[in-house]
């Protein structure tokens, strides 16, 4: 046995993160860790990593009882993390990021960029991931930098690898090479940890399951042996469906309608347009040009070519103002950093896109009362509006970045990956706000990488193949459909 945790314990101030947790992991074995957002998954992680030091229980390393003060004492010891949020140095290179910390020197004993390229090359090459190695990291999409936090932790060769949601901002194509990843590491008898939400991805990966709850671990079995209703049973508690169960209704009048759209370098004469009360699903492969695309109807870049209607009306959009003027809402890929504002009072975050002011003076009556009804409609878990946003889960932090524009009546929603990062539990939630919002009439755009998800939400899909529109099918069409149009190999 590689590893074995008895009991671990973990608070932080008077709130208990883990309170026991359980877990074993065999070399040459793929564990899988479940469980909903706050779940204490992610605390247990980095225990084991030596990001925090348990308070309880006991952990060992083949057979020998640890406690790592650090991850560089994990690192010596063999273990390394995948994080799900990037901890690159944004300035640095692919190859330097995937060095950073063991670079390579020459004879002289300065740092050998040349050969740090040329090994970084052949390792991404290896793995056919669409990186260079020599990119900068600041530019890379949060696909492309989590690719660079495998490559890094691969390279560094480790006898227990753990891997924080992997593929929730990948691709298909990307998602089906970690699994390769994956496999081949078990081959070699790398012991894997493995947590993802992905419902689709587990019995392509994992030998055995651990579920957490509430800050313990309340279940442990062979994955061969579990079904995924009784899963999603240990994971919440309640019986909650598999699929969100959505009706379809009768579209509206025109909301939005793109012509001939261009932003280069990634979107290309993009035409297709929303109703009412549709959800029309934007599906490809990660570099496609899906969140461009929103960028641009959103003012973010500014197109060089096409139109843009908005009801009846064409309209120029060169700033996100623009479009927040004329009722669009974007909900942006990264809620982290560019939907949301962690460090600020929930209903700060709720009210941002509106002037609750008079005179220069913030009405605080208005406030709490946009606040308190936003809570209330989108069933925001939290303390109070005074609660500090960053620490909600992941769930209730999306709804917050919802909450802002249905404040403001926003009747056009851009959604790109609403559920990334976030529980099967709070998926259901947040489908259940998009279908009352499409519902009361809104038309919503939604990008997601994940394709069980359009099948289940859209009325329509778009998928979008190098910047342009490769083809339009129904709703309740297959996966194998999308991917034959958004594969690069494919003509049709």
């Amino acid at each position: 046995m590689l590893l074995e945790l008895k009991g671990v314990q973990k608070r932080f101030g008077g709130v208990v993160a883990l309170r026991s947790g359980d877990l074993c992991v065999d070399a040459g074995e793929v564990h899988l860790v479940m469980g909903e957002n706050g779940a204490g998954k992610s605390t247990m992680m980095k225990i084991i990593a030596g990001l925090q030091q348990r308070d309880g229980g006991e952990m060992r390393w083949r057979g020998e009882l640890v406690n790592f003060a650090n991850p560089v004492e994990a690192a010596q010891q063999g273990i390394a993390m995948v994080h799900q949020e990037s901890l690159l140095a944004p300035h640095l290179t692919v190859a330097e990021n995937i060095y950073l910390g063991r670079e390579i020197s020459n004879r002289f004993g300065f740092v050998d960029r040349g050969a740090m390229v040329e090994k970084a090359r052949r390792l991404i090459e290896e793995h056919h991931f669409p990186l260079q190695a020599e990119w900068r990291v600041e530019r890379l999409s949060p696909a492309g930098k989590q690719l660079v936090e495998i490559c890094r932790a691969i390279q560094h060769g480790t006898s227990l690898l753990i891997f924080d949601e992997p593929t929730s901002s990948l691709s298909e194509a990307e998602t089906h090479e970690v699994f390769k990843i994956v496999r081949t590491l078990r081959e070699r008898g790398t012991g894997v940890i493995y947590i993802t939400h992905r419902m689709d991805e587990l019995r392509s990966v994992g030998d055995k399951v651990a579920i957490l709850r509430d800050g313990e671990t309340v279940h442990s079995e062979a994955l061969a042996t579990l079904s995924t209703g009784a899963m999603i049973r240990y994971m919440v508690g309640r019986e909650v469906a598999a699929l969100y169960e959505r009706k379809a209704v009768t579209p509206g009048a025109e909301l939005l309608r793109v012509h001939n759209l261009t932003s280069p370098p990634a979107v290309r004469d993009v035409s297709f347009s929303v109703r009412a009360g549709e959800i029309v699903g934007l599906a490809g492969l990660v570099g496609a040009g899906r969140t461009e695309l929103c960028r641009a109807i959103f003012g973010l870049d500014q197109p060089s070519a096409g139109q843009i209607w908005v009801g009846d009306e064409r309209v120029t959009i060169r700033r996100p103002q623009d479009a927040v003027a004329l009722g669009i809402a974007l909900i942006p890929e990264d809620r982290q950093k560019t939907g949301l504002a962690r460090e600020l009072p929930i209903s700060w975050n709720v009210t941002m896109a509106d002037v609750l002011s008079k005179y220069g003076v913030l009405r605080h009556a208005a406030e709490r009362e946009m606040t308190a009804k936003a809570i209330e409609r989108l069933r925001i878990r939290c303390d109070s509006g005074a609660q500090k946003a960053g620490r909600l889960s992941g769930g209730n932090q999306q709804k917050v970045v919802i909450s802002k524009w249905v404040s403001r009546g926003a009747r056009v929603f851009l959604f790109d990956e609403p559920t990334r990062g976030i529980d099967i539990g709070a998926k259901v939630e947040v489908f259940a706000v998009m279908d009352e919002l499409a519902r009361q009439g809104a038309a919503i755009l939604m990008v997601s990488s994940e394709l069980g998800e359009l099948l289940q939400m859209a009325d329509r899909i778009l998928v979008m193949r190098q910047g342009r529109l490769a083809g339009e099918l129904p709703g309740r069409t297959t996966q194998e459909a999308i991917m034959r149009l958004a594969s690069l190999e494919s003509g049709a």
